[in-house]
Formats: C-alpha cells, sequence, structure tokens
C-alpha cells in the first residue's frame, strides 16, 4: 500500500527529463516567494496603501492580459527549453538589479512598478512555456501527475519562500531576499541544461500570428467542457486569487502585526495548497474529477466570505489553509480541463488562454481588492471578493445547467 502511495504520488518523476527540471524549479520557485513577499511589504511599508499595493501587482500581470494569447503562438514555434533558457535569464537580471536598487537604498516605487512591469513582460512566455513543457516532459499517461506534482513545487514554495523572507526582513534586510531569488534562477538554467531538447510542435510564419491566436480561442469557445473552465476560471481567479493584496492588509490593520505574520499568513496558504497538490497527484491516476472541482469552487467562496467574522490569529492561520486547498485544487483541475485531448499542436496556445485568465486578470482582482479595502478597512478585503465572486457565478450555472448535471453525474 505504502509503495503503491509512493509510485502514483511520484510517477512523473520516472522521467529524468521531467525529474531535472522539477528539482530546478524546487530552488526557483522559493526564491520568487522569497522576492514576492519582500517586495509586497516594502511597497505597503513605504506607501501604507492597500491601492497602490495593488497597482503593483497589477503592473506585474497587465503584460500578461496583453502579450500572453500572442505568447502561445510563439510557443509553438520554437523550442520550450530555449525559450525558458531566456526567460529565467532575464529573471535572473532583474532579481540583481532589485537587489542592487535596494541595497545601495536608491530604490523609488516607479522603480519597483517599472521592474514588475518587465517582470510580467517576461511572464507572459515563461509560464505558458512552463505549462505546456509538462506534457512534453512527461507524455500523456502521467499528464495530470506532472501537473499536480509543478503545483506542488509552487505551493511549497509558498510555505518556504514567505517564511524565510518574514526570518530575513525581521533579523536582516530586504536586500537579502531579493538576492536569493537572483540566485534561485541559476538552479532552473542548470537543471534545463540537462533536459533533452524537444524541436518545436508548430513551425509557423510570423505572418500567420493573429490567425494562430484565433486558431487557439477558437478551439476553447468549440469546446463546451474548455469553454464552461474558462468561464469559471474568470471569476475565481480574477477575484479569488487576491492574497498578496489583501494578507498585508489583513495582517496590518485586523490582527494589528507587522511582516513576520503577513509571511506566516502566505505561508498557512502554501501548506494548504500544498497538502492539496499531493493529494491531486495521488489521485491523478483516476483521471479528472469533476465533481471536486465543484466542490472546492463552492470552498473557496465560502471561506472568502467568512472571513469577515475572523479576528483572531490562529483561526485567521486555519482559514487560509482552506482557502490554500481549495484553490490548489481548482487551479490543478482547471489546468486538467484544458490540457486533456488538446492537440498537441495548439498546446502552446491553449495554455496561454489558461495563463492569461489565470494569472492576466490578477490586475483587475488586485484593483478591486485594494480599492475595496482603501474604501472600507482591510477585514473586507476576502469577503468583498467571496461576494461578488458567488453573484457572478449565478449566470454561469444557468447558461451551462446540462453540462455542469453531467459533471455531478460522473
Amino acid at each position: 500500500m505504502h509503495q503503491d502511495f509512493l509510485s502514483s504520488t511520484f510517477s512523473s518523476l520516472q522521467s529524468r527529463n521531467f525529474r531535472n527540471f522539477w528539482l530546478g524549479q524546487c530552488i526557483s520557485v522559493i526564491g520568487t516567494w522569497v522576492q514576492r513577499t519582500a517586495q509586497t511589504w516594502l511597497v505597503y511599508k513605504m506607501t501604507n496603501s492597500a491601492l497602490l499595493v495593488g497597482i503593483l501587482s497589477a503592473c506585474q500581470f497587465v503584460p500578461i492580459l496583453l502579450l500572453t494569447l500572442f505568447a502561445g503562438t510563439i510557443i509553438d514555434r520554437f523550442s520550450k527549453k530555449k525559450i525558458l533558457l531566456i526567460t529565467q535569464s532575464g529573471f535572473l537580471l532583474l532579481g540583481l538589479l532589485m537587489t542592487g536598487l535596494v541595497f545601495f537604498n536608491l530604490i523609488q516605487y516607479w522603480e519597483i512598478l517599472l521592474i514588475a512591469i518587465s517582470y510580467g513582460v517576461i511572464q507572459s512566455f515563461d509560464t505558458p512555456t512552463r505549462q505546456s513543457f509538462v506534457y512534453e516532459l512527461v507524455g500523456p499517461k502521467n499528464l495530470l501527475n506532472g501537473i499536480s506534482l509543478n503545483s506542488s513545487v509552487f505551493n511549497l514554495a509558498k510555505i518556504i519562500g514567505p517564511s524565510i523572507a518574514g526570518i530575513l526582513m525581521a533579523n536582516f534586510s530586504l536586500a537579502i531576499c531579493f538576492f536569493i531569488d537572483a540566485c534561485s534562477y541559476s538552479a532552473v538554467l542548470i537543471g534545463l541544461l540537462f533536459i533533452d531538447n524537444f524541436p518545436a510542435l508548430a513551425p509557423t510564419t510570423s505572418k500567420q500570428l493573429l490567425k494562430n491566436v484565433q486558431t487557439g480561442v477558437k478551439y476553447i469557445l468549440k469546446n463546451n467542457s474548455i469553454k464552461l473552465s474558462a468561464e469559471l476560471m474568470l471569476i475565481i481567479c480574477t477575484l479569488n486569487f487576491n492574497n498578496n493584496v489583501i494578507i498585508p492588509v489583513y495582517a496590518k490593520t485586523v490582527l494589528h502585526s507587522g511582516a513576520q505574520t503577513f509571511a506566516n499568513l502566505l505561508s498557512a496558504v502554501g501548506i494548504g495548497s500544498l497538502i492539496a497538490a499531493f493529494i491531486m497527484s495521488y489521485l491523478s491516476k483516476n483521471g479528472k474529477n469533476q465533481k471536486l472541482y465543484l466542490l472546492v469552487i463552492i470552498g473557496s467562496i465560502l471561506s472568502q466570505s467568512l472571513m469577515i467574522f475572523i479576528h483572531n490569529y490562529a483561526i485567521a492561520l486555519l482559514m487560509m489553509g482552506i482557502i490554500g486547498f481549495c484553490n490548489m485544487i481548482f487551479l490543478n483541475q482547471s489546468n486538467a480541463a484544458f490540457q486533456y485531448a488538446v492537440p498537441n499542436e495548439l498546446r502552446g496556445r491553449i495554455m496561454s488562454v489558461y495563463v492569461l485568465l489565470n494569472q492576466g486578470t490578477t490586475p483587475i482582482g488586485s484593483l478591486y481588492a485594494g480599492s475595496l479595502m482603501d474604501l472600507t478597512s482591510g477585514l473586507w478585503g476576502f469577503p468583498g471578493c467571496g461576494f461578488f465572486a458567488g453573484i457572478l457565478l449565478i449566470p454561469v450555472i444557468l447558461r451551462h445547467k446540462a453540462l455542469l448535471k453531467e459533471w455531478l453525474k460522473n
């Protein structure tokens, strides 16, 4: 039983290529979360404004909103390994720049925004490439497992990264956080060098760029299951994934605490997400679970809405874990919905839409959450998003009643 659990949970690591990629990601994403935690706290400390923290988040994700669909067709034309070597090198240089500005006390709010925009431009190409690269590394049999283990890296980092950042910010300096982030990208670059190269799947000319984007979007619109997942992602990812904006304000204004509490709450989200990722890794052998998919949507909305009653630190940690658990399973099943039974030559374009819905909608949600908390208080960040998401889901449910009934039967 124990051996069966391990072989099921970690089956995709039998691929040497995926193993090299995964190990590099383990280190790199921790560095990214150290940087994100430090950057968010730095801006809130400098400005004391939830709205300006929201603008920071928006600046990082606006390029994804504008560029990701076009990035998808480029990803299908070139080697994903080569694209990742370029994007990860770009992240490393931005990390070194941020380190220097903070270390020499030259940092200004507008500089942070400019670096965030640059980060977003690179991420527009990096994220859909990494998402679609998993299929090439593990194949169709272990796709769900690869998605889940890739998610486990991200969520393990959400636990470790903020914790490290909290210790460094409290006892050392912010500059060290950004330096660790810069160094962490070396792990991915080294891992990529040990991966066999894969050729581009859809060689096309630049003249066909817009047509290729339309091909990917049309495929999604004609596939009712993916179309429903896209509509669900549009709502949930826009409104229920604003932790980086809401948590620092909630920590300071509701719990009356500082950087360490902020980091601990982020880590609690990561713990819930990591538990969900390992559960989904084990359950991946059973394929998609659409009942669970719908259940965690309800769980995400309810848990965020109930935060209106939470003023206690220990209960807040528990609620963050529940929110992280529900949101992780939601993303896992959304990813599977987008990648299952998709023509391989369209995979980059399909996953660019997934990334657009997952991250490209963040500017809207960040500005909404930041503005709401500035107008009311930090207590209304989570429930304001949860209530609104529940309202927006009603027409989606009514429009897809037949398909939802089919999902509940399976």
